[in-house]
């Protein structure tokens, strides 16, 4: 088992609202808030968290679906963290990243050792925090003009999330869910919350 270690690429210059962060290629010249630099702390290292989840699942996963399923969200994934990347300085990063490459790869292994519906499920609870904590970025964003450039970014992102949360929901289809799978899903939510809240310090 390996784990990844992403690089700092370079660069940036525009995006649009339009899911997709390719055209992302320097790095901004503006000066972030400090509050801002949190956010952006907690969104790098969830994007991490995120990467992992996918290579945890395609670890034990042999269903061809997820498999499929889960190597295209690898590469959205990966090219939401290459975008985080261009805002945050390495120097800014969670001193925990090793936890959350962990953590991230168990909530993607977990779920593909019990079969594709749980994996399915656990990306729709993921994505489901996931696109309420970039709105709230989003928002906050709107009032500060100078970084519009940044709320496009999350705003690309947060399409993208909404997508594979959409995904997730049609793939696991009208199964039932019983109480351990609602137990995990909310566990996977609260984990979620709880990491967002501890890489924002640390």
């Amino acid at each position: 088992m390996r784990f990844l270690s992403e690089a700092n690429p370079s660069g940036l210059t525009e995006t649009t609202a339009s899911g997709s962060n390719e055209g992302i290629t320097t790095r901004p010249s503006v000066e972030l808030p400090a509050t801002v630099l949190a956010d952006l702390r907690t969104n790098h290292a969830g994007e991490v968290g995120a990467v992992h989840i996918y290579l945890g699942v395609l670890f034990f996963a042999r269903d061809p679906a997820l498999r499929a399923f889960a190597a295209q969200h690898l590469t959205t994934e990966r090219s939401h963290l290459r975008a985080i990347e261009l805002w945050l300085p390495s120097s800014q990063y969670s001193r925990l990243l090793p936890v959350w490459r962990l953590a991230g790869f168990l909530t993607g292994a977990v779920p593909a050792l019990m079969g594709p519906k749980v994996v399915y499920a656990t990306i729709e609870a993921v994505e489901t925090f996931v696109h309420r904590h970039y709105g709230e970025q989003i928002r906050t964003l709107a009032s500060i003009p100078s970084l519009e450039l940044l709320r496009l970014t999350l705003l690309n992102c947060q399409i993208d999330e909404e997508t594979h949360r959409k995904e997730a929901i049609i793939e696991f289809g009208s199964a039932r869910r019983g109480v351990f799978l609602r137990s995990w899903c909310a566990l996977v939510a609260v984990g979620s919350a709880v990491a967002v809240s501890v890489s924002r310090m640390i």
